[in-house]
């Protein structure tokens, strides 16, 4: 492997090659895929599920409040100015095609 010599000296700070260029340590194998015979039950799976959505930060009902307001707020001003848009497109057509 060919290695210029910033990647070398960051290498070795790492402890990933040592003085030679030798790597000193192996590469990490990707874990087997579970077979079949590992899957888990329905009922760990959901005890796991639960036990992530203790973990997660909800949000407090304030803030859901505040967050759904702007939402719909700029849904609103969105849908305005799509429509402006098309308004005004298909009145520039109509003048293009009277004239």
């Amino acid at each position: 492997m060919t290695l210029n010599r910033e990647q070398r000296r960051m290498l070795q700070r790492q402890g990933e090659i040592d003085e030679t260029g030798e790597p000193v340590r192996a590469r990490r194998t990707p874990p087997a895929q579970p077979t079949k015979d590992e899957r888990t039950s329905a009922r760990d799976f959901v005890k796991e599920v639960r036990s992530e959505l203790k973990k997660v930060a909800w949000p407090t009902r304030e803030e859901t409040i505040r967050y759904t307001i702007i939402v719909f707020v700029t849904l609103v001003l969105f849908t305005a100015f799509v429509a402006g848009l098309d308004w005004a497109s298909s009145q520039a057509v109509l003048k293009l095609f009277k004239a």
